[in-house]
């Protein structure tokens, strides 16, 4: 078993790259509620050496340099050019991943961890697995709920009959944005269950909620139904200016689940409750996601994950575009015609 040092680099040294709290600032967010960053879960990985950062602003760069001592360059380019990096984190804006990823393949990464969504096209998101599959680049998209140990619990339990036969399921969550977030809870859902999305009817929330991230980026949500695999039926309420908490609530014969950021309530219907919080002492799903990303890189084990996943998550929200367009009928997944070339406006 080979267990080497793995040269790694970011590019992107924001808040959820570089674990940058000026940024957090303009986000109105806090580094320290975040389940882990590209930046820290490097630092905290024995086998990873952090050589480089990329951004375009020069404040993100001298900070990212005082924190780390790392070299700092102004263009993503050339630092691949000139740096041989093994891991290369992506944390910027989804319009730019694809370039980005195949670039990383093609001058010899051997892993690229991507953030979410993973493009905003499925052309993008198509190429860049092919890039990277046809490099031998492992590529892992940031949909973090897949890296969380008791979100694998539920999975696990589910898959075991904890809930019986499934009959429904429910997703909520604040702030809309189907592109930003709803991606996370897709792609939970289906990890989850067990099961992909076969069709989505959807409207969308028009209400034009500004986003932090520009004018450029238009990421409504909105509020619909999906038919998953065996006819499981999901709806969704993810209004644009809503205060909710986050919720995945999964039905079965004999109880029900119900998610949190760092938890999961049971109830059975015999009466029996359950909590489930993640042990205080467990890593962060990022921590995790990069172990596993070294131990497939050493050979010790396979990626638990594929990034096809992400692949069909973002043709999930596309779908959901596309019913809009069509006064909320029924999009069969997966996209034909017209709707396989919609984009998704998501940072």
């Amino acid at each position: 078993m080979n267990q080497q040092t793995y040269r790694g680099g970011i590019i992107g040294l924001g808040f959820i790259g570089g674990a940058d709290q000026v940024s957090g600032d303009a986000l109105k967010q806090r580094v320290v509620d975040l389940d882990g960053t590209h930046l820290v879960a490097m630092q905290n990985h024995p086998q990873v050496e952090i050589v480089a950062g990329s951004s375009r602003d020069a404040g993100r760069r001298e900070r990212f340099a005082q924190r780390t001592s790392a070299r700092t360059y102004a263009d993503w380019r050339e630092m691949l050019q000139s740096e041989s990096l093994d891991i290369v984190s992506i944390a910027t804006y989804a319009p730019q991943h694809a370039e980005m990823a195949i670039a990383c393949a093609e001058l010899g990464s051997k892993a690229v961890w991507c953030e979410k969504p993973i493009a905003p096209t499925l052309a993008d998101a198509e190429a860049m697995t092919t890039a990277c599959q046809q490099a031998g680049t492992l590529l892992v998209i940031n949909h973090n709920r897949r890296f969380h140990s008791v979100f694998r619990r539920l999975r696990d339990g589910i898959a075991t009959g904890l809930l019986g036969e499934l009959t429904s399921a429910g997703l909520q969550w604040g702030s809309g944005r189907l592109g930003n977030v709803g991606t996370h809870m897709f792609n939970a859902l289906c990890m989850l269950t067990g099961r992909s999305v076969e069709a989505a009817s959807a409207t969308l929330d028009l209400a034009g909620r500004p986003d932090c991230r520009g004018d450029a980026f238009s990421d409504p949500g909105g509020w619909g139904c999906l038919r998953l695999e065996d006819g499981l039926i999901t709806t969704f309420d993810a209004a644009d200016f809503s205060q909710v908490p986050g919720t995945i609530t999964i039905n079965g014969s004999l109880g029900r689940a119900t998610t949190g950021t760092h938890e999961v309530n049971l109830e059975f219907w015999d009466g029996r409750s359950e909590h489930w919080q993640r042990d205080a002492a467990d890593p962060s799903s990022m921590d995790l996601a990069l172990k596993e990303i070294v131990l497939a890189l050493d050979g010790s084990q396979s990626f638990p994950d594929d990034p096809r996943h992400s692949v069909h998550t973002l043709e999930t929200i596309l779908a959901c575009h596309a019913s809009h367009q069509q006064n909320s009928a029924w999009v069969d997944i997966p996209l034909t015609g017209p709707a396989r070339e919609l984009q998704v406006h998501s940072g």
